[in-house]
């Protein structure tokens, strides 16, 4: 038991870390597109913070007029822009007349300018991280088509739907399914999907409220589904009991008890209903078909790994890895392109979190299920960079939003002044700010209580 729990607080620490680690660059980006473009308009930046630092910091160096430092609240970080109304709430400031190096002396162009920056930095910043991946280590796809055995459904729910493990995925809303990690993406968006069974072409409709099904369905980081495989040992513990009935690497197992369990989602099946059990495994070794005597765990296990990296499937004729190399020069245009459909995939999600009907607002959540996205079983630099560039995508989206307090409530009422003529005054502009310090921290207090409490679920 003290061995379980240190390698699962192991496994928190390491995408607490990895998490902390991504959202630091996001906030430092962020906050810099504001920090240069103030400065390159002649204002004095008083404050630059990654994280807040309400009463305390845990480090602050002032050099020239600036103060640079850490906070100890990792809710994000601050440029505190003089003369400008923002969570600093410095009303003392506000009440003596602008100086020309304070924001709220600067024409409007300029205003918006700074304040449309520090987005235009994590659009920038997705770009060149996208960009970055794909020079690095190239874009991997596996075609639908080149599937052999179809999909294995993990979730009930997706056997619920009418779906079954060897169903070849075709469409969703009629649009061709070209790559196989596109799927998820497009089921939770779909209203209808084309598969293909048994040779013949059928459609399962999904209900409207799918993504709320799966919230309160789904509590494990089980994918929905994965290539059908067959069971190919990979490797065996030394101390399973697979080990003791003498299977090896490189067999295949084909049936257990008489049953066909040719493929990893039929012996998984067969082995949840034989728990502390004797089975009889068949296995092909080479020429030859063996029946090995194998006792089923408690857990329904009998204690090998089979295999099933993407490129070993490719190797085995199971499927078709595609990997498109880049250019300096090509990866760029192509990371842009990557991004944009990031973007879009982000706000055909967030229209669902906004439509009751869907249920998907039960899946909202704070810095646990951000932080559970993270790999827990070692350190991945490219799944990293692939969480952090779609991060930073999240970020500018959500700081455009015209609520007071982001970003772009200061561009709503900035764009207003332009078009009327008329400057809200400094007293609208105190209580607006307050109004959306308040809508954000309810935001923020329900996000990470569906996490832990799941509230939108009603539990």
């Amino acid at each position: 038991m003290i061995t379980l729990l240190a390698i699962n607080w192991a496994s928190v620490g390491l995408q607490a870390g990895q998490l902390i680690l991504s959202l630091s660059i996001l906030v430092v980006i962020h906050e810099l597109g504001h920090y240069l473009t103030a400065k390159w308009f002649k204002c004095r930046v008083e404050k630059f913070y990654l994280f807040f630092d309400p009463w305390f910091s845990l480090f602050k160096k002032k050099i020239g007029e600036t103060e640079y430092g850490v906070g100890w609240l990792p809710l994000g970080g601050y440029v505190k822009i003089a003369g400008m109304i923002d969570e600093s709430m410095d009303k003392e400031q506000m009440k003596k007349p602008a100086e020309p190096w304070e924001f709220r002396s600067k024409p409007a162009w300029q205003r918006l300018i700074i304040m449309v920056a520090g987005v235009t930095m994590n659009i920038l910043l997705a770009f060149f991280i996208y960009s970055m991946i794909l020079l690095v280590w190239g874009e991997r796809k596996v075609p639908v088509s080149s599937m052999k055995y179809g999909l294995a459904f993990r979730d009930s729910l997706m056997f619920d739907l009418g779906f079954k493990n060897g169903d070849k995925i075709l469409a969703v809303n009629d649009q061709p399914v070209e790559d196989y990690t596109d799927i998820v993406k497009k089921l939770i968006l779909g209203n209808n999907v084309s598969i293909e069974r048994d040779g013949k072409l059928e459609t399962v409709n999904l209900p409207v409220d799918l993504i709320g099904k799966l919230v309160e369905k789904k509590r494990s980081r089980m994918p929905l589904l994965e290539p059908r495989i067959p069971v190919v040992v990979d490797e065996v513990s030394d101390s399973s009991n697979a080990y003791k009935a003498g299977l090896k690497s490189g067999d295949q197992i084909i049936a257990v008890n008489s049953a066909s369990a040719v493929f990893f989602d039929e012996l998984k099946n067969i082995l949840e209903n034989s728990k502390e059990q004797t089975v009889q495994v068949n296995v092909l070794r080479g020429k030859d078909t063996l029946s090995l005597p194998t006792a089923v765990t408690k857990d329904g296990t009998i204690g090998f790994y089979p295999i099933s990296a993407i490129s070993d499937l490719d190797s085995m004729g199971v499927l078709k890895l595609h990997v498109t190399r880049y250019t300096a020069l090509e990866a760029f245009p192509a990371g842009v392109k990557m991004a944009g459909e990031q973007l879009q995939f982000y706000i055909d999600q967030f229209k669902k979190i906004l439509s009751p009907e869907t249920g998907a607002y039960k899946g909202v959540g704070g810095f646990k299920a951000m932080g559970s996205i993270f790999p827990d079983s070692g350190w991945d630099w490219e799944t990293f960079w692939r969480i952090t560039a779609f991060f930073s995508i999240v970020l500018a989206f959500m700081n455009l939003l015209p609520i007071p307090a982001l970003d772009g409530g200061h561009v709503m009422f900035t764009l207003y002044e332009m078009i009327s003529g008329r400057k809200p005054s400094d007293k609208f502009l105190e209580y607006a700010q307050i109004a959306g310090m308040v809508i954000l921290f309810g935001l923020l207090i329900y996000a990470n209580g569906n996490d832990w409490f799941g509230w939108g679920r009603g539990k």
